[in-house]
């Protein structure tokens, strides 16, 4: 309520049966989290619902644009409204994640990786003189080690993800372990 001045009534949808996680399976979807402004907005919602006015304040869109961009997440069922509330005769509604997290297909070959792209749009718009880690370390493992780095890098996400307070700043955490395609042979080379 700001000065007392508004009428709020608010009803909460049940958020109880939140998934865990939610599976990027059709091209609607994929569409939708592609989109660099959408994957911003979808930032926005991790932690706490949002209507869209502070979507918008927040992601620097006018309100018309925000609207669109959720408009077509909620379609894809990526997002979903988790409560309304009255204001002066109007209804507000909040908007949240439709899971706790969102798992992509892994992209085709000669496709470009959408979560990394965003990754690194993310990471070149974040403020130059703020504290950054970046570092890429060539490795040399056994499937087993591999696998093992694989699920302690999980962990640890999954650790700091538990630990998150909405009201302290937004840190991003990307990672990607893989193993590199092949060097190609030119011809003429010694195999």
């Amino acid at each position: 309520m700001r000065n007392g001045q508004e009428s709020l009534t608010i009803e909460r949808v049940p958020n109880d049966d939140l998934p865990e996680t939610f599976h990027v399976t059709n091209d609607e979807q994929l569409r939708a989290v592609s989109n660099l402004t959408r994957h911003r907005i979808m930032a926005v919602l991790r932690f706490e619902p949002a209507t869209i006015t502070q979507i918008a304040q927040r992601v620097g869109l006018a309100k018309g644009s925000s609207s669109y961009h959720v408009r077509l997440l909620e379609r894809a069922g990526l997002v979903k409204v988790v409560r309304t509330r009255k204001v002066r005769g109007v209804t507000e509604r909040y908007y949240a994640m439709a899971a706790r997290s969102i798992v992509l297909p892994d992209p085709g070959p000669g496709q470009p990786d959408v979560l990394l792209r965003n990754a690194v749009a993310d990471l070149e718009a974040s403020p130059a003189d703020g504290e950054r880690h970046v570092r890429m370390a060539h490795l040399r493992l056994t499937d087993e080690q591999f696998s093992e780095l694989g699920a302690r890098l999980d962990a640890l996400a999954d650790e700091y993800r538990e630990l998150s307070d909405p009201s302290l700043p937004d840190a991003s955490l990307t990672f990607a372990l893989f193993r590199p395609a092949p060097p190609r042979q030119v011809e003429g080379d010694a195999k």
